[in-house]
């Protein structure tokens, strides 16, 4: 095995020193740690963004017949942040983990393709600010929403730069995770450690190479999409025939319902992760996880007419089937993760608040979603804020929620120091009441008749009190992620002044590979000096621990 030299030794393509911690070192790493921290901080950041973009839009929409902002500034607002959450923000965090954290599980000493995958975390920053810079633009930013329907779309009833540069910035985006997202499922599939079988591989390496599979069959369907988009701009007479504008969706749908999952399975993993460490106990139903998520990633792929029932152009018998049948690899990950609670001694840390209440949150999304994919439910509430709320319950309080327990997991393994224990459980609360209290209201909003995508509402709809309780909700929400950013700010000036107190290469007793290193880990991942642990299940340290009991008890009763 060739080495790599050490970090002060290593040279760009000129020649000259690049020094590790300069600015330099990080636009140009080749170290997938700190390309997967560059991806995570970014989607963190555009999180933040597209936060305020929110909090503008429940301003205006808390009492009726608002004008706070106008309805064209409300378009845009809900399209970027529409767009920015999808395409910047969960999908981008969600790949950027299995950029750190695979090499490390699977024991590899770095990330398969590492230029490739630099490459595409600047297509990605490079499509954000596209996309962002429409703001700019003389007529606007883009205001068609984050599906962007022809002929809405088109020159005609979109004109100006706005749209274009919002198509240029998603295709960039969704270029740069289709290549990290190879680069993950190739470093998974050709580069583990010895005795690291694919049956032995972590739950999350399981999750990624569903969502990468996911990727690389999907995301095509948008670059498709949108270069039929920018031709249907170019030349208008495109969109002039119904058969495009139908065959847009088809074509934007077989990536639209995969990138949900995309935007799950990682934090889904991270929360079964979670809920194992911090129940002392091995995965319930590993092998049963594994096949659940690859049939649903299966599915994820069949499953694209029921997002257009009210068109009458799919198949409506089909497309309900195949959504009801998802029903199924769900069950299995549930069962898995109730499996893992029960009887286990629970440690009730930050990370492990939200990795529960991630369970029934989330379930709340799924369970709306199997009553969209029944077309005589989803012909009363299509476009409604009931679709509002069943999405924020699938991406924020779900996956959201997965996310937060993701970071402080592994917030020690990163910097070597953890979050602070009591902003974290105000972090937690203040999310939690601000999920519930801002989307439940929703669910009621779009049964009564309440339209998504409506800059305001009449006096006599009745829909300002169930507005009111959202945006408080909101608030909570703002709050919440006020305190997240003063934690991990905190956290880190604490460090770098020397004040935090180190939290050590392992401070969960965890049970995976990449907490059998340093923390942060070196460079190539683990030093020499210190072996890796023989690999004889999908939960190794763990593993490692019991045997260690097993001869200590044995030593002593001899």
């Amino acid at each position: 095995m060739t080495v790599a030299p050490p970090d002060s030794e290593r040279r760009h393509d000129a020649g000259r020193p690049v020094p590790p911690g300069s600015w330099l070192g990080w636009v140009s790493t080749t170290d997938h740690k700190r390309i997967g921290l560059l991806t995570a901080g970014t989607s963190l950041v555009l999180l933040l963004l597209m936060g305020v973009f929110a909090l503008l839009m429940r301003g205006q929409l808390t009492q009726p017949e608002e004008t706070f902002l106008t309805a064209q500034t409300y378009d845009q607002l809900f399209t970027l942040h529409g767009s920015g959450m999808i395409y910047m923000v969960m999908t981008p965090f969600a790949i950027g983990m299995g950029v750190y954290l695979a090499p490390l599980q699977i024991g590899a000493p770095g990330i398969a393709l590492p230029r490739l995958t630099l490459l595409g975390y600047w297509l990605y920053v490079l499509g954000a600010l596209t996309m962002l810079a429409g703001f700019a633009a003389p007529t606007g930013a883009h205001a068609d929403g984050w599906f962007s329907y022809p002929p809405l779309a088109d020159t005609e009833h979109s004109p100006g730069t706005g749209t274009d540069l919002w198509i240029a910035g998603v295709l960039l985006a969704a270029t740069g995770a289709l290549i990290m997202g190879w680069s993950v499922l190739w470093t998974i599939l050709r580069r583990r450690t010895r005795g690291m079988t694919m049956l032995r591989l972590p739950v999350f390496c399981w999750a990624m190479i569903a969502t990468c599979l996911m990727v690389i069959g999907a995301f095509p369907a948008l670059l498709a999409a949108l270069t039929l988009l920018a031709v249907g701009r170019a030349d208008a007479s495109v969109f002039a025939s119904p058969v495009w504008n139908i065959g847009y969706q088809h074509i934007f749908w077989f990536y639209g319902h995969p990138v949900v999952y995309v935007m799950f399975f990682p934090y889904l993993a991270a929360v079964a992760e979670v809920l194992a460490v911090f129940s002392g106990r091995r995965f319930f139903g590993y092998r049963g996880m594994v096949l659940s998520l690859l049939v649903f990633a299966a599915l994820s792929m069949s499953v694209w007419g029921h997002h257009m029932f009210a068109t009458g152009q799919a198949a409506n018998d089909y497309y309900s089937l195949t959504s009801i049948a998802l029903l199924v690899p769900a069950g299995v990950e549930y069962f898995g993760m109730l499996g893992t609670l029960l009887g286990g001694r629970l440690r009730l840390c930050t990370p492990m608040l939200f990795a529960l209440a991630f369970v029934p949150q989330f379930l709340i999304g799924g369970l709306t979603g199997i009553m969209v994919g029944t077309p005589v439910i989803d012909y009363h509430v299509t476009d409604s804020y009931f679709i509002v709320a069943h999405l924020h319950y699938v991406l924020f309080a779900g996956s959201a929620f997965g996310l937060f327990a993701a970071i402080y997991f592994w917030f020690p393994k990163v910097t070597g120091s953890t979050l602070d224990e009591r902003m974290g459980r105000l972090h937690f609360w203040l999310l939690v009441i601000g999920t519930n209290l801002t989307f439940l209201p929703m669910f009621a909003l779009g049964y009564l008749g309440m339209p998504r995508r409506v800059a305001t509402y009449a006096t006599f709809d009745g829909f300002g009190l169930l507005n009111l309780l959202a945006t408080i909700g909101a608030a909570f929400l703002a709050a919440g992620m006020t305190v997240f950013v003063v934690n991990v700010l905190w956290t880190l000036r604490r460090r770098s002044l020397g004040r935090a107190a180190p939290a050590g290469d392992d401070p969960w007793d965890a049970h995976t590979l990449e907490w059998a290193t340093t923390s942060p880990p070196p460079r190539l991942n683990f030093p020499a000096d210190r072996p890796l642990p023989p690999v004889t299940s999908f939960a190794p340290l763990l593993d490692l621990r019991r045997r260690e009991s097993r001869d200590g008890r044995e030593r002593s009763g001899a």
